[in-house]
C-alpha cells in the first residue's frame, strides 16, 4: 500500500466519522444502521431497508442527502404508480410558430439518492422500471438512454408486518441491492433521547459534510483498499458454502431451494472495506466478512417449503454457515 493511499484512507476515515456524528444528530441510537447504509452508500451500490413505519428510515434518508450533498428525491410507491410516475414522459409541446415537438420531462429518478418508500406496494411493471436504473445508472425512453445523476443510489423501504396489497420483489431485483438492512426498534435510552430531540420547539440542524464529486472520489478510495488473501478466501468459502448446488453447501441441500450469486461475493468484496474504513482500519479482516455476512445474504437467499415447515430461518441459516465456513464454530 502506497503513502499516498494510507493518507487518503485516513483522511477519508476522519470525514466519514464527522459525517456520523452529524446524521447522529437526527437519526438517534441506531448506529449499526447508519454504518450499513454508508458502507453501501461508499461501495456505490443500493440498500432495502426493513422496519416497522414509524422507526426513522424517510428521516434517515432525508439526513443523508443533506449530510453527503446530494440532490435527493422520495418517492412513495402505491398499486396505482406507474413507470412514467418514475422515469418521466415526453409531452407534445406546439412553440410560437405552430411547429410542434415532444420535449422529455424527467421523472423523480433523476437525482443522486432516491428514496422509494414502501418499494413493494407498486405492481410488477412499476417495480421493473428501478432495474435498468439501479443496474446501469440510466434509463431508456422512447429509444434514448438517458444518463441519471452521478453518483447515484436507491434507498428503498419495506414493511416486513404488513403485506395485504403488496408485490413482493422479484429474486433479479433484490439481487441489485447490495445490503438488506433490518431497522429494529430503539433500545429505552435511545429511544428517550428520541422523545428529547424531537418534540421540542426546535431541532437538530445539519449540514454537508461531502459534495457528490467528494463521494465518488471516496468510492473510487474504497476500491484501491487492499484486501488480503485469507478474507478472500473467506468470501468464497461463506458464499459458496451457501449454495445447495455446490459441494460446499451440500449441507444445505434439504434447507435452501437456492443460494447467493457471484454478485454476493462482489457485495461482500466491496462491503468489507467499506466497514473496515469506518472503523478506523487501513484493510478488512475475516471478522468484517462475519459481520456482513447476514446483510449481504439474506435476500439472495431462499428456504424449502421443508425447511420453514420445520421452522427454520434465514438468519439461522446465515449464522449457521458464517460459523461453518470461517470456523467459528467455538464462537458461535
Amino acid at each position: 500500500m502506497t503513502d499516498e493511499l494510507v493518507t487518503r484512507i485516513e483522511a477519508l476515515g476522519d470525514r466519514l466519522a464527522v459525517a456520523k456524528a452529524m446524521i447522529d444528530k437526527r437519526f438517534i441510537g441506531q448506529e449499526k444502521v447508519v454504518d450499513l447504509v454508508l458502507a453501501s452508500i461508499l461501495c456505490g451500490g443500493h440498500a432495502l431497508l426493513v422496519g416497522l413505519p414509524g422507526l426513522g428510515k424517510t428521516r434517515l434518508v432525508d439526513t443523508l442527502s443533506t449530510v453527503l450533498g446530494l440532490h435527493g428525491n422520495r418517492i412513495q410507491f402505491t398499486p396505482d404508480l406507474m413507470p412514467a410516475d418514475i422515469l418521466g414522459s415526453e409531452v407534445l409541446e406546439t412553440a410560437a410558430d405552430g411547429s410542434r415537438a415532444f420535449r422529455f420531462i424527467e421523472g423523480p429518478v433523476f437525482c443522486q439518492l432516491l428514496m422509494a418508500d414502501e418499494i413493494n406496494r407498486a405492481s410488477p411493471r412499476t417495480q421493473s422500471a428501478l432495474l435498468q436504473a439501479m443496474q446501469e445508472r440510466e434509463v431508456t425512453i422512447a429509444g434514448q438512454h438517458r444518463p441519471l445523476g452521478r453518483p447515484f443510489h436507491v434507498l428503498a423501504t419495506q414493511n416486513p408486518i404488513e403485506q395485504e396489497g403488496t408485490y413482493p420483489l422479484p429474486e433479479a431485483q433484490l439481487d441489485r441491492f447490495l445490503l438488506q438492512i433490518d431497522v429494529a426498534y430503539p433500545v429505552r435510552q435511545a429511544e428517550r433521547d428520541i422523545l428529547l430531540a424531537t418534540t421540542g420547539a426546535t431541532e437538530a440542524v445539519v449540514h454537508a459534510v461531502f459534495t457528490a464529486e467528494e463521494l465518488l472520489s471516496a468510492q473510487e478510495v474504497i476500491r484501491r483498499m487492499p484486501v488480503g488473501d485469507s478474507v478472500v478466501e473467506a468470501i468464497l468459502d461463506l458464499v459458496r458454502g451457501c449454495r445447495p448446488g455446490e459441494p460446499e453447501g451440500a449441507a444445505l441441500a434439504g434447507t435452501l431451494a437456492w443460494g447467493p450469486g457471484p454478485r454476493a461475493a462482489q457485495a461482500l468484496m466491496l462491503a468489507v472495506r467499506a466497514r473496515a474504513l469506518l472503523e478506523g482500519r487501513l484493510a478488512p479482516s475475516v471478522a468484517d466478512v462475519a459481520a456482513l455476512a447476514q446483510p449481504v445474504l439474506v435476500h439472495r437467499m431462499a428456504l424449502t417449503f421443508a425447511a420453514r415447515a420445520r421452522g427454520e430461518s434465514l438468519a439461522d441459516v446465515i449464522a449457521a454457515a458464517t460459523a461453518r465456513s470461517l470456523g467459528l464454530e467455538a464462537a458461535a
